[in-house]
């Protein structure tokens, strides 16, 4: 019995011990919606959730819709209650993996790589990719980019009352500061 425990442990310590991830539970997604000329359609989110395998590359993010805030109170009413529905889908997730991700390359400062996965909201889940950039910040890790996506692709209707006021391409940008190196 023991043994048995000890070798559990041991190997629950040697695979923690090659995997280098970092994490936050701190990071910020903001996204754009707004349409030229029209009233500013924006919101952030500072709540996100991120880890990050520098041993695999393997990046994943969760945020919590409700987690959004925008400058108008109304606005975000209608994005949780009419859009989003976050009381039926309250969580967006990415799961993907950073291709050909080379941690040796960190040391040189800012590097720019392919990141790939599944994008899933409103309960539809999309292949999307993207870039990332990563610079270190003394023992932190920086990850930041964008990307954009299209509302219908995850079936969030938008009334045609207001269609013509938002983008049908929504622009995301993500910063996390991962922790843990």
């Amino acid at each position: 019995m023991k043994k048995t425990v000890f070798l559990t442990f041991a190997l629950i310590l040697a695979h923690s011990g090659f995997s280098q991830k970092v994490i936050t539970r701190s990071g910020e997604i903001k996204f754009e919606a707004s349409m030229p000329a029209l009233e500013e359609i924006a919101a952030a989110n500072n709540t996100v959730s991120c880890v990050f395998d520098e041993t695999t590359g393997e990046f994943a993010t969760l945020a919590l819709m409700k987690g959004f805030r925008f400058k108008v109170p109304l606005m975000e009413e209608h994005f949780n209650e009419n859009y989003v529905e976050s009381s039926t889908y309250p969580k967006s997730t990415f799961k993907g993996k950073v291709l050909n991700f080379d941690a040796s390359k960190l040391a040189a400062g800012k590097n720019t790589f392919d990141v790939e996965g599944d994008l899933t909201m409103h309960g539809v889940t999309k292949k999307i990719k993207s870039k990332i950039t990563f610079m270190v910040s003394g023992d932190n890790l920086n990850a930041t980019g964008n990307f954009s996506i299209r509302p219908t692709d995850y079936n969030i209707e938008i009334p045609n009352l207001v269609k013509s006021k938002i983008a049908e391409n929504v622009k995301i940008a993500f910063n996390f500061m991962l922790m843990g190196k």
